[in-house]
């Protein structure tokens, strides 16, 4: 373990100067699914050395017609409550000096995605990408980035997700994660790994969502690069966006938070050093 926090120390001293290769955008509020007044730490605009970024997508229009349901911003589900409870945490429980708000990013043709090096992605089962945001997040991901994605379930938003992935890297398969892989054995291991639940879930009795449709077993996939890092990482039909959204919540429980966390801190400091 010790060497493990000297490694990640000395890599986590290098993130300013890949943050600084380009002009960086200003840190900016959206208005949220769910929230919209939510309290911005006083320390947003400090430097840190690592900060990491929230995908901004362009959703469906029209509704979601082939899929009958929609509206709203998709990619700001929990934000940003979910992002300030899990920054601080990150920042608590590992040595990584991380900024107490997200960044919010867009594959809008600048240069400025290639100054966050973790990127986020909730609800990709709306996500729509053309085909010059597809070739960005290619070369972003190319680059060394890293992609996490969460909160999607059942058969009809891993299409979606899929259809869009796909157009990133055509040539690459998505794949179960062995329990062996790297990325759950950084600081934590996950070796018990179980479904982290959606807070509607949970309070209606159960761990999954759209159990008819393909939601109930819960997926830790991945898309690996020609060295056989992950370069994106998948959680399907479950919910850690919730997990840290209701962190400070009794009723949710707190075995479910924890996996959240280690399973986000693992993720991280897994790009960190691979």
């Amino acid at each position: 373990m010790r060497s493990r926090v000297v490694i990640l120390a000395t890599l986590i001293s290098g993130l300013g100067a890949w943050e600084l290769l380009h002009a960086q955008k200003p840190f900016k509020e959206y208005a949220g699914f769910e929230y919209t007044d939510f309290a911005v730490p006083p320390d947003a605009n400090v430097p840190h050395e690592w900060t990491r970024a929230r995908l901004k997508y362009t959703q469906y229009a029209g509704g979601f017609g082939r899929r009958g349901f929609g509206g709203g911003n998709r990619w700001t589900m929990d934000y940003p409550r979910s992002d300030r409870h899990l920054l601080p945490g990150i920042a608590r429980l590992s040595r990584i000096d991380a900024r107490s708000v997200e960044q919010v990013v867009e594959l809008d043709n600048t240069d400025d995605v290639y100054n966050w090096p973790s990127m986020y992605g909730v609800e990709v089962g709306y996500w729509s990408l053309n085909d010059e945001e597809a070739q960005q997040l290619r070369e972003y991901l190319n680059r060394g980035g890293f992609l996490m994605v969460d909160d999607f379930h059942g058969n009809t938003e891993w299409e979606i997700f899929e259809e869009g992935i796909k157009k990133v890297f055509p040539d690459r398969d998505i794949i179960e994660l062995p329990d062996a892989n790297p990325i759950f054995h950084t600081l934590y291991d996950l070796d018990h790994r179980i479904q982290v639940p959606g807070a509607g879930a949970w309070q209606s009795g159960v761990t999954y969502e759209q159990g008819n449709n393909g939601g109930k077993d819960p997926h830790w996939r991945g898309i690996l690069d020609d060295k056989g890092r992950v370069v994106v990482a998948i959680c399907h039909n479950m919910d850690l966006g919730d997990a840290w959204e209701h962190a400070d919540d009794a009723w949710y429980p707190a075995e479910m938070t924890g996996l959240a966390y280690r399973i986000a801190i693992n993720y991280f400091v897994y790009d960190f050093t691979h």
